[in-house]
């Protein structure tokens, strides 16, 4: 065996090592996915958060889902920030009866920075709220999303998210890619999370947090590229258990092109190496910390292994056999050996995320809202979209 077959060989068991739990919660997600008990609460007053930028042609949409909801009108009020609009956002959300603030900034660019100005405005008003639920322009509500996000609070999570689905699956093998992965993420992470009574982790959009959080973060402070993942982190590794309620579903729009593709998935990449430089230290204290709670340090060795080791070992896996395949190709050396062994490699993780994507392609059967040969299809591009993140 040479030496990059063997660093190739550490590099898969350290892989394995650090994510084999995450086998255990497919069984778990299965077992346990219905055996919550619910709860539904109408008697808090809510602020429905949204930052938008030129996003008139779908904010009338999520409004008109929001005053849909089976929930005391009275007790939500809609809060747009129209962010750097160069349309009609800020008219279209007023015309739908929503509280609009406009903001002009091209320095401190980002969702964060609006959250914070909303926030903010809402303080100076004399405004406050019990819960205060995050959503993006182009999401959808299902009508019994904020009863039943408002129900997990009232069980004592100050901080829930949700079940995530996609209004254009079927578009194509990119929207289908992201929207498994979405759907995975909601059943077999957060699902299974809930269920051993470990943190989930907030994802973007729709999710909530109370006014205790609020007050205990000191306002909305959370500005890197990837600000969901780094109020998750920081309110774990202060020893927060975040909740999930998959009776509360939305829908969120996909990107379709290969480009917008790219370019969320470098922000979110970028983002996760931000979280880590600036909490580092604290996920790996949090994990060893020795008078914290069980389900806590786990929750922070399990978001540890959601932002870190998969980076870096893949980046690890790719410099060396890139450099070495160069090396021996320069060199007049036989490459075949090495090329089999990176097929080998990379068949295995085509077949474990297959069986990922298959898998929860059966259970979410009648949640994915497209042909049934698309689903199939897609099933079998989710390895190829997931790929791409290399």
């Amino acid at each position: 065996m040479s030496t990059v077959e063997m660093i190739n060989l550490i590099i898969m068991c350290v892989f394995l090592l650090c994510y084999s739990y995450q086998f255990v919660y497919i069984p778990i997600g299965l077992l346990t996915q219905r055996k919550y008990s619910y709860l539904e609460s109408r008697g808090k007053r809510v602020a429905v958060l949204i930052a938008a930028r030129n996003e008139q042609a779908v904010i009338g949409e999520l409004i008109d889902s929001i005053r849909e909801q089976d929930y005391p009108q009275q007790l939500i009020d809609i809060i747009v920030g129209a962010d750097n609009c160069t349309d009609r956002t800020a008219e279209t959300a007023r015309g739908r009866g929503a509280r609009v603030f406009e903001r002009q900034d091209t320095e401190h660019v980002g969702k964060g920075y609006v959250l914070n100005f909303l926030l903010y405005r809402l303080q100076t008003l004399g405004l406050s709220y019990d819960a205060y639920i995050v959503l993006d322009a182009d999401n959808i509500l299902d009508p019994g999303f904020i009863a039943a996000m408002c129900g997990c609070a009232e069980r004592g999570h100050d901080i829930v998210t949700c079940y995530r689905n996609s209004k254009n699956y079927g578009d194509n093998w990119l929207s289908a890619g992201i929207g498994l992965w979405f759907l995975r993420e909601s059943r077999y992470l957060n699902g299974a999370r809930a269920a051993v009574g470990s943190s989930c982790a907030v994802s973007g959009t729709g999710f909530l947090f109370t006014r205790r959080i609020l007050e205990r973060c000191g306002g909305w402070r959370f500005f890197l590229l990837t600000e969901d993942i780094q109020f998750t982190i920081d309110r774990v590794t202060s020893g927060e258990i975040i909740g999930y309620c998959p009776r509360a579903v939305f829908f969120d729009e996909q990107p379709t092109s290969f480009a917008q593709s790219w370019r969320q998935r470098m922000r979110w990449s970028r983002g996760y190496l931000q979280v880590l430089w600036y909490y580092g230290k604290r996920m790996i204290r949090g994990i060893f910390r020795p008078r914290k709670a069980i389900s806590r340090r786990f929750s922070c060795y399990d978001m540890t292994m959601n932002i870190a080791p998969g980076a870096i070992l893949t980046a690890t896996g790719l410099v060396v056999n890139v450099s070495a395949t160069v090396y021996r190709f320069v060199t007049d050396q036989n490459v075949t050996t090495l090329l089999l062994s990176v097929a080998n490699i990379l068949c295995g993780l085509f077949l474990t995320v297959f069986i990922l994507g298959a898998i929860t392609t059966v259970t979410e059967w009648r949640s994915i809202y497209c042909p049934a040969w698309k689903k199939i299809l897609f099933t079998f591009t989710f390895p190829l979209f997931m790929f791409t993140y290399v």
